[in-house]
Protein backbone atom coordinates (compact mmCIF):
# COMPACT_ATOMS: atom_id res chain seq x y z
CA UNK A 1 0.00 0.00 0.00
CA UNK A 2 1.02 3.37 -0.82
CA UNK A 3 3.07 5.65 2.17
CA UNK A 4 0.44 9.23 2.89
CA UNK A 5 1.91 11.81 4.22
CA UNK A 6 -0.41 13.48 6.50
CA UNK A 7 -0.48 17.32 8.53
CA UNK A 8 -2.80 17.54 11.34
CA UNK A 9 -3.80 20.78 13.49
CA UNK A 10 -6.39 20.64 16.57
CA UNK A 11 -7.54 23.96 17.09
CA UNK A 12 -9.93 25.75 19.70
CA UNK A 13 -11.46 28.45 18.94
CA UNK A 14 -13.67 30.87 20.74
CA UNK A 15 -17.12 30.25 21.28
CA UNK A 16 -19.62 31.87 18.21
CA UNK A 17 -16.72 32.19 15.72
CA UNK A 18 -16.89 28.77 13.96
CA UNK A 19 -18.15 30.65 10.86
CA UNK A 20 -15.30 33.37 11.19
CA UNK A 21 -12.64 31.05 11.15
CA UNK A 22 -13.54 28.89 8.55
CA UNK A 23 -13.19 31.59 6.31
CA UNK A 24 -9.81 32.84 7.49
CA UNK A 25 -8.64 29.05 7.57
CA UNK A 26 -8.81 28.37 4.15
CA UNK A 27 -5.07 28.81 2.27
CA UNK A 28 -5.07 31.13 -0.59
CA UNK A 29 -3.01 30.32 -3.25
CA UNK A 30 -3.62 26.77 -2.07
CA UNK A 31 -0.23 24.82 -1.27
CA UNK A 32 1.81 23.12 -3.87
CA UNK A 33 1.60 19.37 -3.39
CA UNK A 34 -1.31 19.56 -1.22
CA UNK A 35 -3.40 16.69 -2.43
CA UNK A 36 -6.56 16.77 0.01
CA UNK A 37 -7.48 18.24 2.80
CA UNK A 38 -10.56 17.66 5.30
CA UNK A 39 -11.77 19.94 8.03
CA UNK A 40 -13.80 18.51 11.63
CA UNK A 41 -15.08 20.00 14.00
CA UNK A 42 -16.81 19.04 17.42
CA UNK A 43 -20.31 19.15 18.08
CA UNK A 44 -20.51 23.10 19.71
CA UNK A 45 -18.16 23.99 16.88
CA UNK A 46 -15.68 25.06 19.02
CA UNK A 47 -12.76 22.39 17.96
CA UNK A 48 -11.89 21.76 14.60
CA UNK A 49 -9.59 19.33 13.59
CA UNK A 50 -7.66 19.80 10.34
CA UNK A 51 -6.40 16.54 8.07
CA UNK A 52 -4.12 17.36 4.97
CA UNK A 53 -2.75 15.03 2.60
CA UNK A 54 0.76 16.05 0.69
CA UNK A 55 2.71 14.58 -1.95
CA UNK A 56 5.89 14.79 0.49
CA UNK A 57 6.97 15.78 3.29
CA UNK A 58 9.48 18.14 2.02
CA UNK A 59 6.28 19.79 -0.02
CA UNK A 60 4.33 20.36 3.75
CA UNK A 61 7.21 21.60 5.25
CA UNK A 62 7.62 24.30 2.82
CA UNK A 63 4.05 25.20 3.26
CA UNK A 64 4.59 25.57 6.77
CA UNK A 65 7.36 27.65 6.62
CA UNK A 66 6.08 29.44 4.03
CA UNK A 67 4.85 33.46 3.97
CA UNK A 68 1.68 32.28 2.70
CA UNK A 69 0.85 30.05 5.69
CA UNK A 70 2.16 32.77 7.77
CA UNK A 71 -0.35 35.20 6.79
CA UNK A 72 -2.95 32.77 7.11
CA UNK A 73 -2.05 31.85 10.71
CA UNK A 74 -1.99 35.39 11.18
CA UNK A 75 -5.51 35.92 9.90
CA UNK A 76 -6.72 33.36 12.16
CA UNK A 77 -5.04 34.35 15.24
CA UNK A 78 -8.22 36.38 16.72
CA UNK A 79 -10.40 33.24 16.44
CA UNK A 80 -8.13 30.55 18.28
CA UNK A 81 -7.81 29.47 21.67
CA UNK A 82 -5.48 26.59 21.27
CA UNK A 83 -3.54 25.23 18.63
CA UNK A 84 -1.59 21.59 18.51
CA UNK A 85 -0.39 20.01 15.07
CA UNK A 86 1.52 17.20 13.75
CA UNK A 87 2.86 15.67 10.80
CA UNK A 88 2.46 11.73 10.27
CA UNK A 89 3.68 9.11 7.57
CA UNK A 90 1.29 6.20 7.07
CA UNK A 91 -0.77 4.09 5.29
CA UNK A 92 -4.67 2.78 4.61
CA UNK A 93 -5.55 0.42 6.92
CA UNK A 94 -7.56 -2.55 4.82
CA UNK A 95 -10.95 -2.71 6.25
CA UNK A 96 -12.29 -6.38 5.91
CA UNK A 97 -15.66 -6.97 4.30
CA UNK A 98 -18.78 -7.75 5.64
Amino acid sequence: MREQFVWVTTRRIRPGTLEEFERAWRPDPYPRGLRQAYAYWSEDGQEITGVSFWDSKEDCDAWRTSEGEAHRREVMAPYVVEEREGFYRGRELAVPVR
